[in-house]
């Protein structure tokens, strides 16, 4: 109930700030508003060949739904930097450096699990353990436990999926990388350019438990399995922490229509309306001219933000990115 009664005090506060004037989402004009502001960001056009339908599809995160057990308090007095980027910190995991693409898919709650996931078998592992850890695997298998698969699911789930069932390998659409390869197309963003337009069609694809021809070993061989899965304290300093000690980590958030054009600099809520829950990977943190941030990388390919990754501004509590956060600690496996 609490955390109910939070997040319609956000919806007020956000929703009294705006003034009565309304901008078509994606459109010039809200462009144009964004930057007279002279806010911490910059707008710009993202999804200049993309149906307003594809948009809100991506957002395919359930807020508020149920929640791993909290783990224990970790800041304590752990010694934090002013900065840390986890793509700097560990040159050897090349999963942090990756940003992927859901395609028309809600299935950004999958990606910012197996995203992270990624990263922490590399990182617990010293780097010795390098995979690109299956979305599609977690996507098409998880069932109700994460949701409702292209149309919409939770984090949470998708972390307990992955410590009860494991998950096994799988690159980008196309590459041929591990087990289950992604199998849904990206689209194109711009105008010109060889993928198809990016529409909101697309069904969930079928979960099958055997890997893509000429791979080895087995898919029930191939799994990673997740130790302990959990959400993260609601506040910075915890936030930072875990990811200072264990690596990056899944989080999610209301997205306006605002964002959908963000550039540069360090994001918050101008004007726009909302188009649904969004869950990413948060690789660290900083200040720019002053504003706090996280760092942030994003599932809508490279050609979205800057160069798929963004800032967003820290410290909202729970009227911002902190207010759902889960992560994990991998199994060890041998390589």
């Amino acid at each position: 109930m609490w955390h109910l009664l939070a997040t319609l005090g956000c919806l007020l506060v956000l929703t009294s700030a705006q003034s009565s004037v309304r901008f078509p989402p994606m459109s010039d004009e809200l462009i144009d508003y964004v930057n007279k502001r002279n806010t911490t960001w910059k707008a710009g056009h993202n999804f200049r060949n993309a149906d307003l339908s594809y948009v809100k599809k991506l957002c395919g995160t359930f807020l508020g739904g149920p929640k791993l057990p909290e783990r224990v308090a970790l800041a304590g007095n752990m010694a934090l930097p002013k900065s840390f980027d986890a793509r700097e910190q560990w040159p050897n995991c090349p999963t942090i450096k990756e940003i992927r693409d859901q395609g028309s898919c809600g299935s950004c709650w999958a990606f910012g699990a197996v995203e992270a996931i990624s990263d922490r078998i590399c990182i617990h592992s010293n780097g010795r353990v390098n995979v690109e850890v299956s979305a599609e695997d977690m996507l098409t298998c998880c069932g109700l436990e994460c949701g409702e698969g292209c149309n919409g699911g939770f984090p949470s789930g998708a972390w307990n999926f992955w410590t009860k069932q494991g998950l096994v390998s799988g690159g980008l659409y196309d590459s041929h990388v591990g087990c289950r390869p992604y199998s849904i197309p990206p689209c194109e963003h711009h105008v010109n350019g060889s993928r198809p337009p990016c529409t909101g069609e697309g069904a969930t694809p079928k979960c099958r438990k055997n890997c893509e021809p000429g791979y080895t070993p087995s898919y029930k061989d191939d799994k990673h399995f997740g130790c302990s899965s959990y959400s993260v304290p609601s506040n910075q300093e915890e936030i930072m922490a875990e990811i200072y000690k264990n690596g990056p980590v899944e989080g999610a958030f209301s997205v306006y229509s605002d964002f959908l054009l963000y550039k540069s600099g360090v994001y918050q809520h101008v004007k726009g309306e909302m188009m649904g829950g969004h869950a990413i990977r948060i690789l660290g943190w900083g200040e720019e001219n002053g504003t706090p941030y996280w760092l942030v990388g994003n599932s809508w390919n490279t050609d979205w933000g800057d160069n798929g990754f963004f800032k967003i501004l820290r410290g909202q509590d729970h009227c911002g990115i902190e207010s759902e956060v889960v992560a994990g600690i991998p199994c060890a496996k041998q390589d």
